[in-house]
Formats: C-alpha cells, structure tokens, sequence
C-alpha cells in the first residue's frame, strides 16, 4: 500500500474524535438542561413554545417543552430521554432530573480537564448514585392510605409552580379523591381516571364526577336523556348499512325497484337494531356512524345512544361498566352487556355531555377540569396529571421525602463525607456529584430572585446542625422545615431522577468517538437559522458540522 492512506468511510461520512467529541456531547447535554432549567420549582418561569404549523403551546413543564423543541442532536436527545423516563415512570421532576444531568456533565467536564479519565469518573458517579439511593431510603417518610393530608400536601406540591397553583389547595382534594376512589388490592389503575377538560369558568369550579363523562349527547332528541338501571353496550361498529368494497351503481328503471331497495337497507337496519334490543340493552356507545333510520327504530325501542364515540372513551366505559367492546352488531349477547346506575345528558360548562354515574362491576371516575383559556385549561391539564402520578405511586411505595431542595443538600453533604472512604480518583467524581445535586436548591433560589451562595450557605449550615428537612422557602427566601411545611414528595420522584440522570451523564462521557453517516441536519444549539450572529456557543455544532437543536420551525430561536 506505500504511503497511501487507506478510505474506509464514505465521503459523506463524518468523525469526530476523543476530546472534540466529548466536549460537544456534554455542551449539547448542557444546554438541553439551561433550557428547562428556569422553569424548575415554586417561582419557575414558563415557555411559550410556537409550532411550524401556528399551534402555540405555554407550559413550565419539563417534558413537555423537550418535546415540543423538536432537537435533533444526538447527545441533547439522550438528555430529553432522561425527561421522558422520568415522565413515564413516576409524572414529576423531569425539570430536576434534566437539571441534575446537565450539572454532572458540567462538573465532569472540569474533571476531564484535570486528566481524570472518563472512567473514573463513571465509577465514582455510580458509587455515589448507589449511595445517595440508600440515603434517601433511609430518610423517607411513611405515608399510608389513611394519611389524607399527607397525600394532598404530595399533590399540591407537584402542581407548585404550574399554572394550576392557585387552586392547588382544590386540586389536590379533587386528585386524592379521585386515586383513593379507584384503588384496590392490586394497586391504583389511573386508566380508570379520566380528566376531562371544560373551557369556561374558573379553576376552583372543577369538579369530581363518581363515573365517566363523554363529551357527547344523544344522537335524536327523541331518545331518552336519562336512564335508570342501564344495561350497556359498547360497539366498535357501526349501525349504518355496509358499503361495498368496489364501486358499484345501481339501475332503477320503475319506482317498485326503488322501493324494494329501500325496504331491504331498512330491514338491515331494523336487524342491527333488534340485535341489541334482544340483548337487552339501554344505552348504546358506538364508535362509527349510526343511520338516520337506525336512530328512528332505537328512539322508538326507548334506548339512548351515542355515535362515534371516542375509542378512548369507550375503552373508559368499558372498564368502567363492566361491558365487553363488541366488534360486529350481530355477535352481541347479554352476557357483553356492563351495567351503571344512571346514563344521562347533562349541560357541564355550556355544553351537552354524557355522564354514565353508579357504575357496579368498576371503580371509575371523571376529573372535569376547568379554566377561563384553552392554554389555562391544558396547563392544568397536565399539572393535574403530574399530581395523579405521584399520588399513586406514594401508595404504591408508602414513601415521601421534604421538597424544596431538602434532599438534595443532606445528600451533598452525606456524599462529601462518604467520598472519603472513597479510593483513587473516584473520590473526586463522587464530591463532583455531590457539587452537581447542589444544583436543585442552587436553581430554585436564582429563579426566585435570591442569591444563591447565600442560600446554599444558609442550608448547608442548618443541615449540618441536624436539620434534614431544612429547604429553601423560594418566596421568603428563608430556609424552612419543608415537612412541616407541607412541601412533600414521593422518594421515587428522587431515586429515579438521581438514576436517569446518572445514567445519560456516564453514557455521553464514554463517548469518545462520533461518526455520522451524513450531514445530521438540524440548527445551531440557540435554534437560529444558522445566520451571521455572533457564531454558535462553544462546541455548538462542533466538529465536523454535527447537528444542533432545531427550533420549533424556527419560532424557538434564541430559547437558550
């Protein structure tokens, strides 16, 4: 071969190696986490995030503005996935575990400079994860069923901060009712929750219904609005005549054929309809279309029916009743019939919905959430589905921790401590994630306009005098026992976010070579267009032209 060099990649190909591509993995994983970053805790601010297509979306919450950032570099997406774990796994703290994530690559960056090798740095970072698990474990607060204060306290925090807080107090009543009402032996189902939102009026006017709600009336005023005792069938089908599967034209040449044709779509019909009459059926949710006709013969048969339903909203009433979804008219039986005390159409925020109440065979219930705006109303929307997943996972671990960066600082000073039993280098990653867990009560007090050396100096002092619940009043500024307080939250909410955000950090230091196949679109990391503005922040794009985070469309430029 000589001198020749040897081409084994394409020319499309491009390769960034050893320091380079750390260094643009952990930019990129910092910067997805200065974006979330002044949206966390009781005075966070919110995104207005603006879609290519015109949809504008107003939230502080975590996953949801990654999501809705649309990024596209590789190492901020494994950042993202850290939110959406945390999102899956227990609804709250993707802001913190983001946070947290973005902190240790921050501080394992400055080790690198050091010449602390990478994996070094790993070993001590999962020493002090495990570590800081155990802590936690051993500082949580038991939390029973019974203890109804306590779990509204749960809920109200994780909907601190959000545009839901002024009625947290209301909401969290409303979020407790709702998962106490569905649980059972085996745990807590939330897919027996439906939330149902309603623009119009306030906040405080949301209510709990003890059954479903299907934003739906009945299909003819001359059917019944209200049932009694309703026996009720759920058809994913529709009660319309079948139409062809090729084109098909029909001769009539006297008005005797035109006649008999009609006649037999009206006995298909009629047949649908005496299926479930002879089921025995009161009410009907089907998810298709329902005839003209059809309606006529369910009218006078006295049944209430609903058409294209929702097959959310039919699997909802399906648990809820007992009933089994029948997918063709002719199979129903009695037997798939599920049954609820009362079905009937009432007017909820000016319009017409269906309520199926005194369900028997199914705890089920309908969560009618309201606000004066669609924004305030989807706000709400997931404020409210933050809470019913911490609540349901206290009762599922009976565990909770203070809030208000509480843990977070005894776990900073616990793991300074243990870093000295720690050998090698891994002690000075261990103190680094000791540095980096700071970054949660360091984060609430910038966002809440205090200083935040002297509100880490101020807690630190109290935990070391003992204090492990001490957490930073981000309104007063003052440093308080958040237990007492009431700022309460579930210890997975913790354990899981130390876990993910571990997790992403070792992954990304361990890279140390990037090879792309082609050119990775996308923007710079600010989401500009790639205009002459001063040029990306370091180790935007990076090198070999890497791809950055794409703003929405364009609408997101300048975010970060």
């Amino acid at each position: 071969m000589g001198n020749q060099p040897m081409i084994v990649m394409s020319e499309d190909s491009q390769r960034t190696s050893g320091d380079d591509a750390q260094s643009m993995n952990i930019t990129a994983g910092k910067a997805v986490a200065e974006a979330a970053r002044t949206t966390l805790g009781p005075k966070g601010m919110d995104k207005m995030l603006v879609g290519s297509s015109g949809n504008v979306v107003v939230t502080n919450d975590g996953v949801t503005i990654l999501q809705e950032m649309e990024i596209e570099h590789p190492a901020a997406n494994m950042i993202v996935e850290v939110a959406q774990t945390q999102e899956e796994e227990v609804s709250d703290g993707t802001t913190s575990a983001v946070v947290v994530g973005g902190d240790l690559l921050g501080q394992a960056e400055d080790l690198l400079d050091q010449d602390v090798h990478a994996t070094s740095i790993e070993q001590g970072y999962r020493q002090a994860s495990e570590e800081a698990k155990a802590i936690l474990e051993e500082q949580a607060i038991d939390v029973g069923a019974d203890d109804t204060e306590l779990l509204e306290q749960i809920a109200a925090t994780a909907m601190t901060g959000k545009g839901a807080e002024n009625a947290k107090g209301r909401l969290a009543e409303l979020v407790v009712d709702a998962v106490t009402s569905v649980a059972d032996d085996a745990g807590v189902d939330t897919d027996n929750i439906k939330i149902e939102t309603v623009v119009g009026g306030a906040i405080e006017d949301s209510e709990l219904v003890d059954g479903v709600v299907v934003d739906k009336d009945r299909v003819s005023d001359a059917m019944p609005y209200f049932v009694e005792d309703a026996n009720v069938a759920v058809i994913d089908d529709a009660l319309e005549v079948a139409e062809t599967e090729i084109d098909t034209e029909v001769n009539v040449t006297d008005p005797d054929q035109l006649e008999e044709f009609l006649d037999r779509e009206q006995e298909q019909l009629r047949a649908m309809v005496d299926d479930i009459v002879d089921a025995g059926a009161d009410v009907v949710f089907a998810e298709d279309g329902i005839d003209d006709m059809a309606q006529q013969f369910l009218a006078d048969a006295g049944i209430l029916a609903v058409r294209r339903t929702k097959s959310s909203d039919a699997a909802q009433i399906a648990r809820a009743t007992g009933a089994q979804v029948v997918g063709n008219v002719g199979d129903i039986e009695a037997d798939d019939l599920g049954f609820a005390g009362t079905v009937s159409q009432q007017s909820v925020g000016g319009s017409q919905q269906l309520v199926v109440e005194d369900v028997e065979d199914a705890s089920s219930v309908t969560l009618l959430l309201r606000g004066g705006t669609e924004h305030v109303v989807d706000e709400v929307e997931r404020a409210i589905g933050d809470s019913l997943g911490v609540v349901r996972i206290t009762l599922e671990d009976g565990k909770a921790l203070p809030g208000g960066g509480a843990p977070e600082t005894n776990l900073a000073l616990e793991l300074r401590d243990f870093a000295d039993s720690v050998g090698g280098r891994e002690q000075l990653a261990v103190e680094a994630f000791a540095d980096a867990l700071e970054s949660i009560p360091r984060t609430l007090a910038e966002n809440g306009g205090l200083d935040p050396i002297d509100s880490l100096v101020d807690l630190r002092s109290q935990h070391d005098a003992g204090q492990s619940s001490a957490g930073l009043d981000a309104y007063s500024g003052d440093v308080i026992d958040m237990e007492t307080e009431g700022v309460v939250e579930p210890l997975r909410v913790k354990t899981q976010a130390i876990d993910s955000a571990t997790e992403a950090a070792v992954m990304l230091l361990r890279i140390d070579d990037v090879i792309a196949a082609g050119d990775l679109k996308g923007g710079q990391i600010d989401g500009d267009d790639g205009g002459d503005d001063g040029g990306p922040p370091a180790g935007a794009g990076g090198p070999g032209g890497m791809g950055g985070m794409g703003g929405m469309g364009g609408g997101m430029g300048g975010m970060m």
